[in-house]
């Protein structure tokens, strides 16, 4: 018998938590300083709505629909050739564990170095101790292991054992230690700044840019189309109000993104940083940023960016279970193993991929392809050509092809909900979600 969450608080927490990740507390930050703050939260928030939501309902219809596997249950609804399309997102799911694994690993290295006070020193110690790490043989290779082992652990145990408990556990967790750094970040001088940055919108920074990458943003941070939300959708009861369920998981996931936005923008402009620092932000700036501001309390010196990287590292399990569980479910149900040799045969696998991507970053000559890093290569290909390809598909399969009376069935719960909202539904994802998909996907290859 297929195992389900057992829980409706289970539901939430679980797929919140796939959708939780570094997106939210790394990304989403240095997306925001470098689009204006407040203006490019505006329009994120909008393209959660418009594109988002729309997307997630849409993998939530076809996972709970089909009760199995990302690849099988687009052949159940729209027959063999659609499971191609399933068979995108399980194999999107796969590349990305692999190096998704890499950045988790640094997390807990800068728990290690926070812990032992390595972290302290200039703005120039910081960066060359971020480029002697990633480029270092072993050291990053051991954490992506160590990251896999935990991981591996939460899935062998199962949907209720596993995933659902770590879930209920992890979550919680995370925001606490996300609140406690919000309200320390904001006791700081000159915080307020850093609050209007965030709050207060300038328009006039709203371009076409800051829009395509709003849009990017929303999609990336959701977990669209990496067969998370259709995997874990499999193991909804029937009783779960899919519009609900995902307004609610949408709400969670945007909120995590504002408070780190909260946590990281008042400590920056405290210490006099610039906020659009990039993907740098975390590993070489907020470090700084932590010297500087609390160089006169050695006790907060050194527990904010403890607290900080535990707070990241968490958000990277939660994303990484659920990455985890798509392929784990996909090679169970397809090669008709157990879900411990499927759990091993996706950990291993995958731990493969992170060694190589984590070894091309500077540690062995010839890990590239076109003069790109293995781990480039692999955040290049799922981010920008599979995540929005599949993302499109989806779209025009719920939009065109899928039975009317599924959608319209499982949208409405069987008619036990009002189809209020089903029309406005279709009309999204029919043509709003599509167009906008699309749009991203020639933005980021530079055709407009």
């Amino acid at each position: 018998m297929r195992d389900n969450f057992g829980s409706r608080l289970g539901v939430i927490l679980a797929t919140a938590g796939s959708a939780v990740g570094l997106g939210n507390v790394w990304r989403f930050p240095y997306m925001a300083g470098e689009n204006g703050g407040a203006a490019f939260i505006g329009v994120y928030i909008v393209c959660v709505l418009l594109l988002g939501l729309p997307c997630m309902v849409s993998e939530f219809i076809i996972g709970r629909h089909a009760g199995a596997n990302t690849m099988r249950a687009y052949g159940e609804i729209g027959g063999r050739g659609w499971r191609l399309v399933g068979m995108l997102g399980v194999l999107t799911a796969f590349l990305i564990t692999g190096y998704y694994a890499v950045v988790s690993g640094w997390c807990l290295e800068y728990i290690w170095a926070s812990l032992t006070g390595r972290l302290l020193g200039t703005p120039e110690y910081v960066q060359q101790y971020f480029a002697d790490f990633s480029t270092d043989a072993w050291r990053p290779v051991a954490w992506t292991v160590l990251f896999f082992a935990a991981t591996h652990l939460v899935i062998t145990r199962g949907v209720q054992r596993g995933i659902e408990r770590a879930s209920k556990l992890l979550m919680p967790t995370l925001f606490v230690l996300l609140v406690a750094l919000v309200v320390a970040s904001c006791m700081l001088p000159g915080a307020g700044r850093g609050i209007a940055f965030l709050f207060q919108p300038d328009f006039s920074k709203v371009t076409k840019d800051v829009f395509l990458g709003a849009l990017g943003q929303s999609f990336y941070s959701m977990s669209i189309a990496m067969g998370c939300l259709c995997t874990f959708a499999s193991y909804f009861s029937r009783e779960t109000d899919l519009g609900r369920s995902a307004m609610q998981i949408a709400l969670i996931d945007s909120a995590v993104a504002i408070l780190a936005g909260l946590m990281i923008f008042p400590a920056a402009f405290s210490a006099g940083v610039r906020p659009d620092s990039g993907p740098s932000l975390v590993f070489i700036t907020l470090p700084n940023v932590f010297t500087q501001v609390f160089s006169s309390m050695p006790l907060l010196a050194w527990v904010m960016p403890l607290l900080f990287y535990a707070l990241l590292s968490l958000a990277a399990l939660t994303s990484l279970i659920s990455l985890h569980e798509v392929s784990t479910a996909f090679f169970s149900e397809e090669l008709h193993i157990t879900r411990h040799r499927a759990a091993l045969l996706v950990s291993v696998c995958c731990c493969v991929i992170g060694v190589f991507c984590s070894l091309s970053l500077g540690a062995v000559e010839g890990l590239s392809v076109m003069g790109m890093p293995l781990f480039d290569v692999f955040d290049f290909v799922t981010g920008q050509v599979f995540l929005p390809i599949g993302g499109f598909l989806t779209c025009v399969f719920l939009g065109w092809f899928a039975p009317h009376s599924v959608v319209r069935g499982e949208f409405m719960q069987g008619g036990t909900l009002s189809g209020r909202y089903f029309h406005a539904y279709l009309l999204l994802v029919k043509y709003v979600c599509p167009t906008a998909i699309a749009a991203i996907f020639l933005h980021q290859l530079g055709v407009i």
